[in-house]
C-alpha cells in the first residue's frame, strides 16, 4: 500500500460521517437534518422562482413556465434518480473498506452520468415539439414554454454533473456539504433570475438559463471540496478503466430508481388529467393542498433518503443486526412525525389555504379540508413506505420498488378512470392514499423477506461487493 493510499485509509477511519459504527437512531437523525432542510430550502426556492417570474414577466410567462413541470418531473426525475442510484454502489463500497471500489464507483456514476445526459438531450431535443404537443401545450404559451424547455434539455449534462457529485459526497455520509452547495446555487439561481429577466430582457429563457448556470456552479465546488476535503475521491488513471461488470452493477441500481421515478410521476399526470376535467376551482384546492402535503412529508422523505445511504453502508460491512435496527428506530420516529403532522395538516387546514389565497374562498377550503381528512390519515402508510423503499435500494434490491412505483401507477390509473366520476374530488382525494397502500404492501413483503433472510449478524464479507447481490 502506497503512502497516499495509506492516508487515505487513515481517513476513513477518523471520519464521524462513517455511519457502520454508533448509535443508529443518533446517526439516522443528524443524517437526515442537511436533507430536511435542503428539501425545504429546495421548495422555497421553488416557490420564489416562480414568484419572480410571474411578478416580472406576467400570468402567461408563470404559465409557461408551470406548464414545465410534468415533462421535467418525467425526464429530469429520471435522470436525478438515477445518479442517486449510481451513488447508493459507492456507499455500499465505502461500509464495505472497499476504497479502491469507491474511486471506481464514482468514475463510473461519472460515466453513466454522461451516458444518460447525452441520451436525454438528444432525444428530448429531437422530440421537443412532439412533447408539448401531446401535452396539449396552449398556443398562447407554447413559445415560451419550447423556449424553455430547449434551455433546460441542453443543460442536462451540467444538472447531471452536479447532481452526481451531491449524491457522491452524500454516499459517504456527508449531508451537510451538499447542503452548503445548494444554498449557494438556490442564491445564485434567484439572483441570475433578475439579472437575465431584468436587466439582459431573456424572458423565460433567462429564468432557464439561471437554473443551468446555478447547478453548474453547484457542480464546480462539489469538484473543489473533493480536491482540497476528500482525497478518498480523487481519481487516477486506473480508476478509469472500467469493466462491463462496474456499468453493469451500477446501472442495475439507477436505471430501476431512474424508471421509478418516471412512473409515479406518469400517474399524477394522469390524475391532474382527469382532475382537469372538475373545473378551476378543484384543481386549485387540490394544487394548494398538494403544497400543504408536501412540506408535512418531507420529513418523512428525509428519513427515507438518509436510510439508503445507512443501509448501503452497513450492507456493504456486512452489518445486517445494523440495519435492522436502524430501519425498525427510523420506523418508529418516522411514525411519530406522521401522526403529528396529520394532527396539524387537519387542524389547520383552512387557516393553511387561507395562507395562500386570503379569504373569501369557502369552497377551495372546503374541498382541500375534504383531501387533507383523506391524505393526512395515511400518512403513516407513506413514512414506512419511504423506508422501506429507500432500505431496499441501499441494499441494491431495485427490482421489487420498481415494481412498487408500477403499482403506485396502477392504483392512481385506477382512481382516475373508476372514482372520479362518481364520487368527483373525492375520488381525485383518494388516488394518492390508494397508491400509498399498494405501493407499501410489496416494500413490506421484500423487505421482511430479505431481512429474515440475511446472514447471520454481523457476518463478515471480506471487504468487497459480490455484484451478484446487486
Amino acid at each position: 500500500m502506497s503512502g497516499s493510499e495509506r492516508s487515505v485509509q487513515l481517513q476513513y477511519h477518523r471520519l464521524e460521517k462513517n455511519l457502520t459504527k454508533g448509535s443508529p437512531l443518533r446517526l439516522i437523525v443528524l443524517f437526515s437534518i442537511p436533507l430536511l432542510l435542503g428539501n425545504f430550502i429546495q421548495q422555497l426556492y421553488n416557490v420564489v422562482d416562480m414568484f419572480i417570474v410571474g411578478r416580472t414577466l406576467g400570468a402567461s410567462a408563470l404559465a409557461a413556465v408551470g406548464c414545465t413541470g410534468s415533462i421535467l418531473f418525467l425526464i429530469i426525475g429520471f435522470a436525478f434518480s438515477a445518479t442517486a442510484g449510481f451513488g447508493i454502489v459507492t456507499s455500499q463500497f465505502y461500509g464495505a473498506n472497499d476504497l479502491d471500489g469507491v474511486r471506481k464507483s464514482f468514475c463510473t456514476s461519472l460515466v453513466c452520468s454522461m451516458i444518460t445526459g447525452v441520451f436525454l438531450t438528444a432525444v428530448c431535443v429531437t422530440f421537443i415539439d412532439d412533447l408539448l404537443l401531446v401535452m396539449q401545450t396552449p398556443d398562447e404559451i407554447y413559445a415560451d414554454t419550447r423556449r424553455y424547455l430547449i434551455i433546460i434539455f441542453w443543460g442536462m449534462l451540467p444538472l447531471l454533473f452536479s447532481n452526481v457529485l451531491s449524491n457522491t459526497i452524500l454516499a459517504l455520509g456527508d449531508s451537510k456539504t451538499p447542503l452548503f452547495f445548494l444554498i449557494i446555487a438556490c442564491g445564485l439561481n434567484v439572483t441570475l433570475d433578475y439579472v437575465f429577466i431584468l436587466w439582459f430582457g431573456w424572458g423565460v429563457a433567462g429564468a432557464a438559463a439561471a437554473t443551468v448556470i446555478a447547478q453548474l456552479m453547484s457542480g464546480i465546488l462539489c469538484v473543489f471540496y473533493i480536491i482540497y476535503k476528500q482525497p478518498l475521491l480523487i481519481l487516477r488513471r486506473r480508476d478509469w478503466i472500467i469493466r462491463w461488470k462496474d456499468l453493469s452493477r451500477s446501472m442495475k441500481v439507477g436505471l430501476p430508481m431512474g424508471f421509478q421515478s418516471s412512473i409515479i410521476a406518469l400517474g399524477c399526470v394522469i390524475v391532474q388529467t382527469y382532475l382537469n376535467k372538475l373545473g378551476p376551482v378543484p384543481v386549485a384546492a387540490y394544487s394548494i393542498s398538494n403544497k400543504i402535503d408536501m412540506f408535512a412529508c418531507m420529513p418523512l422523505m428525509s428519513f427515507g433518503i438518509a436510510m439508503a445511504t445507512y443501509v448501503g453502508q452497513n450492507y456493504g460491512a456486512g452489518k445486517f443486526d445494523r440495519i435492522r435496527d436502524g430501519v425498525r428506530q427510523c420506523c418508529r420516529l418516522s411514525l411519530v412525525f406522521s401522526i403529528a403532522a396529520a394532527g396539524i395538516n387537519i387542524l389547520f387546514c383552512k387557516q393553511f389555504v387561507r395562507a395562500f389565497l386570503g379569504g373569501g374562498e369557502p369552497v377551495v377550503e372546503e374541498l382541500s379540508q375534504v383531501y387533507m381528512s383523506m391524505n393526512a390519515t395515511q400518512y403513516w402508510i407513506l413514512s414506512l413506505l419511504f423506508i422501506y423503499r429507500y432500505s431496499l435500494q441501499g441494499l441494491g434490491k431495485s427490482f421489487v420498488p420498481t415494481v412498487a412505483g408500477v403499482m403506485e401507477l396502477v392504483m392512481r390509473f385506477l382512481a382516475a378512470i373508476l372514482l372520479v366520476e362518481p364520487l368527483g374530488f373525492c375520488g381525485v382525494s383518494m388516488a394518492n392514499p390508494l397508491a400509498w397502500i399498494g405501493s407499501a404492501l410489496p416494500l413490506w413483503i421484500a423487505y421482511t423477506w430479505f431481512i429474515r433472510h440475511a446472514p447471520a449478524p454481523e457476518a463478515p464479507r471480506d471487504g468487497l461487493l459480490d455484484p451478484r447481490g446487486v
